[in-house]
């Protein structure tokens, strides 16, 4: 075996695939600083998750400009955790002999050297704690961090791939990979003292690998096809952060056990170990979640739903509008704008039975302003004995005038009143009784007569 025979420190081979690559880690160089694809890589990935993430916030009650704080706070938390666990796992490497010398190997992080779960445990502690101090929900941005934390991890480990570390052990797989780099850690590693011989492994330089960049970029990036398609049909607070701790804890607990790199704890693979109990504890935390709602839904309403998210989301577009002070303060339900969220992403709308107990109400209140017929009958039979009465009065006062009248003038021409006077005064009533008929009328003139 002799260095010609390897790989260039550059390529990189897929071989049963037939893929070569030959790619420098150094990207490019600024005022003498060389800038690496591995950074550019991870940044790349935070964007994104950035991107995806902010704009779907008010879905989860949480109001962007508050929880900005809580972001920046853990992207630096996650940095620097995921740093101090790799270095606290490895420090016989980094400890140099003066304290300048070994904080600039610790800060150094160009080449690598981050421990995802260190990032994790760094970022939320930091962001919690700046959401404490914002008065941000925890549960509700934790369910919407970590679909951006699978975003992050899934474009992230590219950069594993560029550097040609984080590799698995020996493979016949067809995703099997080599690379120059691989090949000359192996050799080294491998050699009495090194890491692989003093872990046991059995390894050789010049087969191919897993690549568990690959496999766990894959599993990442379905888990964010996942969580993304679940986060309109989750039913409580925290159920996506359980479900990212299941989904990838048991991802790495695989692909943990398939590594050459792994930190170490005596023989036991710290990460392997933390991703075992991060996927047990979730998948107990979910089931006895799942009969408890199961048992009395109505006792979990999402942040989403609530009063208070909605306020203050409403409270901080009014800020954004340029209405400060007390202006800005939402007071009541008169002062709440309804139109906070589109219809596509907005779950705090008017519930479906509120909007069905109006349709009730509106049907009911049709039904009470629709008259009874019976009433109406009853009413017009009324009015027509009413016309009855006032008709038969205003001719007894016709008559009773013209009396009154005759007697005043003195006239004692009262047998010259010719007998069709009364006739006519009987028909016409008989008219207004009967509507013409003749038999009233008849009756009448023979009274009259007799």
């Amino acid at each position: 075996m002799t260095e010609t025979t390897m790989l260039d420190r550059y390529d990189i081979q897929f071989p049963t695939l037939g893929w070569k690559f030959h790619i420098d880690p150094t990207a490019f160089t600024v005022f003498g600083l060389d800038i690496q694809w591995y950074g550019i890589i991870i940044t790349l990935g935070l964007i994104l998750a950035i991107i995806y993430v902010f704009p779907r916030m008010k879905r989860f009650g949480i109001d962007s400009d508050r929880a900005v704080d809580a972001i920046i706070g853990g992207v630096i938390g996650g940095i620097v955790g995921a740093r101090l666990y790799y270095v606290a796992m490895r420090w016989n490497e980094y400890k140099k002999d003066s304290f300048g010398e070994t904080f600039k190997a610790v800060v150094n992080t160009r080449n690598g050297g981050l421990a995802i779960y260190g990032g994790i445990i760094g970022a939320i502690l930091v962001g919690l704690i700046i959401c404490k101090i914002r008065k941000v929900k925890v549960l509700p941005m934790l369910d919407v961090t970590v679909i951006g934390f699978l975003i992050g991890q899934g474009i992230g480990r590219w950069g594993n791939f560029v550097n040609q570390e984080a590799f698995g052990t020996n493979t016949d797989f067809f995703l099997g990979m080599t690379g120059g780099t691989i090949q000359r850690t192996i050799n080294n590693s491998m050699q009495i003292g090194g890491d692989m011989y003093e872990s046991g492994l059995d390894m050789l330089w010049d087969k191919p690998v897993h690549p568990c960049f690959l496999y766990e970029s894959i599993w990442c990036l379905l888990g964010f096809a996942l969580l993304a398609f679940w986060s309109k049909r989750r039913k409580y607070d925290g159920q996506l952060t359980l479900m990212y701790m299941a989904w990838y804890g048991l991802e790495r607990f695989v692909v943990e056990g398939l590594r050459t790199d792994s930190l170490m704890l005596g023989n036991i693979r710290i990460s392997q170990a933390v991703s075992a109990l991060i996927f047990i504890s979730s998948v107990i935390i979910q089931i006895v979640m799942f009969f408890r709602i199961k048992r009395d839904p109505e006792s979990y309403v999402l942040y989403a739903n609530t009063e208070e998210a909605r306020l203050l989301i409403e409270e901080s577009r009014r800020k954004r509008m340029g209405i400060k002070g007390a202006d800005a303060r939402i007071m009541g339900d008169d002062d709440d704008e309804i139109g906070i969220l589109s219809d596509d992403d907005d779950e705090i709308g008017e519930l479906p039975d509120e909007e069905d107990d109006d349709e009730q109400d509106s049907e009911d209140s049709a039904v009470d302003s629709v008259p009874d017929n019976t009433d109406v009958e009853q009413e017009e039979i009324t009015e027509e004995s009413s016309n009855e009465t006032a008709a038969e009065e205003s001719l007894n006062e016709e008559e009773t005038g013209s009396v009154i009248e005759n007697d005043n003038d003195g006239s004692d021409d009262e047998s010259d009143i010719p007998d069709d006077k009364y006739a006519d005064l009987a028909d016409e009533y008989d008219e207004r009784l009967t509507g013409g008929s003749g038999k009233g009328s008849h009756n009448k003139k023979k009274k009259h007569q007799n």
